[in-house]
């Protein structure tokens, strides 16, 4: 998924080519999933004729502001979307560009021309995505209404001071590799740059944020600061970062190649996988060692006694996404921190003859509380309600009288 660093170029990107130029012409296809409560020709409509002032982004998601009265349109890639200038290859993120003489590309959502001058003609920028989890918006104001408004901090935009980051920690429990995951947490942080700040910061993908110490805090909000920060410089060109990042390593799993990565001093390292937060997470062994565990009594904990996928973030291969709903990625591969509800039915069948059916169970008190717990029958509970009377209007000390069978049919 694209992060904040690629982002950050896309919107680099429509600012460079198209700032100050009138969108004079829009093509559209039509995609209820990606238009987002809109449609593509009411998407259209908003947009034309309008000058593009600037190109904004927060977090993941990115705007444009246009002149005149109207709606400001909002974007988020998702998974797999991107831009592409017309004449150029499209914004890949860590895949290998193909060619860009198919126009108009595959997957298009919507084609943008701009007025040119004189000399040229204006240039022409399409929006892909081939799997269909792209969000497109209009909102009136971006900043001020969902999803942006929901989201956390933005390390480029707004980094709060160290103890204000601090404090934020103090208020979760949780493995940090999912808090830095979580949109709500900090906006734009995603697997990648959220792996390269913890190799960075020394800490293992699974430790619980409450026994991080102040200095790990600390370093943490440094990293943070410095992974975003060095991306973005480079325009999130990955040929650029430095040859000591995880990033150039990390891709390796299910592969037959041997990374060739090494520690500080000069010796092989070794980068293993795991599963934190409902994602994949690369770490190094020698570096980012997991703290054992305590217990109550001071003595420490089996690894088999831990269970290291939370119930709030369930550890699977293949998770399900809602695509009308669209926003999970908007607050990354994160749960509602609230323990899964579940009812359960029980169901009885007819006892003793009594054609009852198959029927729900809502009252638990309808459960006899003795012997053998069976369901009580309607003839059963006529017959002991007529005992509990009869035993009621009886002198105490005499036996109750025994009961007469009738006999015959009537």
């Amino acid at each position: 998924m694209p992060e904040l660093p690629e982002v950050e170029r896309a919107a680099s990107l429509v600012r460079q080519m198209a700032a100050g130029r009138t969108i004079e012409r829009v093509e559209t296809t039509e995609d209820t999933i990606v238009y987002c409560g809109i449609s593509n020709d009411e998407f259209a409509k908003e947009i034309m004729g309008r000058i593009l002032l600037d190109v904004g982004r927060y977090g993941k998601l990115f705007y444009f502001s246009l002149d005149g009265a109207g709606r400001m349109p909002v974007f988020h890639l998702g998974m797999t979307g991107n831009l592409q200038r017309k004449g150029s290859v499209p914004l890949e993120y860590q895949r290998k560009a193909k060619s860009s003489d198919q126009w108009p590309p595959r997957f298009m959502k919507f084609i943008l021309h701009f007025s040119g001058d004189e000399t040229s003609p204006g240039p022409e920028l399409a929006f892909i995505d081939p799997r269909r989890l792209a969000r497109i918006r209009l909102l009136d104001d971006p900043l001020k209404e969902p999803p942006i408004c929901d989201l956390g901090f933005d390390p480029i935009l707004g980094m709060p001071s160290v103890e204000e980051y601090k404090s934020l920690f103090q208020k979760r429990k949780c493995p940090v590799k999912a808090l830095l995951l979580d949109q709500s947490f900090n906006a734009g942080v995603g697997n990648w740059v959220a792996d390269e700040i913890l190799y960075h910061a020394r800490i293992h993908p699974e430790q619980r944020t409450n026994t991080l110490t102040e200095a790990q805090i600390a370093e943490m909000h440094a990293q943070t600061i410095y992974v975003c920060s060095t991306a973005v410089g480079v325009n999130a060109d990955s040929s650029k970062f430095p040859t000591s990042w995880l990033f150039r390593h990390r891709w390796g799993k299910g592969k037959k190649i041997k990374a060739d990565f090494k520690l500080p001093s000069g010796d092989p390292a070794t980068i293993k996988w795991l599963t934190v937060g409902g994602r994949t997470s690369a770490f190094v062994v020698e570096l980012q060692s997991l703290p054992r565990a305590k217990g109550k009594d001071g003595g420490e904990i089996k690894k088999s006694d831990v269970q290291t996928e939370s119930k709030y973030f369930p550890s699977t291969s293949k998770r399900k996404r809602s695509l009308e709903a669209g926003d999970e990625d908007l607050l990354e591969d994160t749960t509602a921190l609230v323990p899964e509800v579940k009812t359960v039915v029980i169901k009885r069948t007819s006892v003793r003859g009594n054609n009852l059916g198959v029927a729900e169970i809502t009252d638990l008190k309808e459960m006899e509380k003795g012997g053998d717990n069976k369901p009580l029958t309607r003839a059963s509970k006529r017959r002991k309600a007529e005992e509990d009377e009869r035993s009621a209007s009886q002198p105490k000390g005499q036996p109750p009288p025994k009961r007469t069978r009738k006999s015959g049919r009537h």
